[in-house]
């Protein structure tokens, strides 16, 4: 399962409001690459074949399988503070993270370390 702080729902609510059904949900997912070898990627979308969906708070969350075993457990949250704005997402599963916190690695699975740009 994936949760979302009071903010993060806030905040998803806002920029999903004047959306089609097509871009209503959250998606969660993962794809090679990052210094740490795995990197997160946030998109508003619509749930495909195959994903979990979770109703957090009345905001919908997809999350293709594949992220989903490496993100399970984790908290989303929105911070708009001094150094900047952003979802940050708090993985449990993650036992290496580069420090802009954008790429992990798992005590599992390592990825495919790259560039953070």
């Amino acid at each position: 399962m994936v949760t979302l702080t009071d903010s993060a729902v806030e905040k998803v609510r806002s920029l999903t409001e004047d959306r089609g059904p097509e871009e209503r949900a959250l998606r969660i997912y993962v794809k090679p690459g990052g210094c740490s070898g795995f990197s997160y990627g946030l998109a508003l979308d619509a749930p495909r074949e195959g994903d979990r969906v979770f109703d957090v708070k009345g905001v919908q969350v997809v999350v293709d399988p594949e992220s989903l075993e490496l993100v399970d457990g984790s908290e989303i949250d929105y911070v708009d503070d001094i150094t900047g704005q952003g979802f940050k997402i708090h993985n449990p599963n993650a036992t290496s993270m580069c420090g802009c916190g954008a790429s992990f690695r798992t005590a599992t699975r390592a990825g495919q370390p790259g560039s953070c740009a």
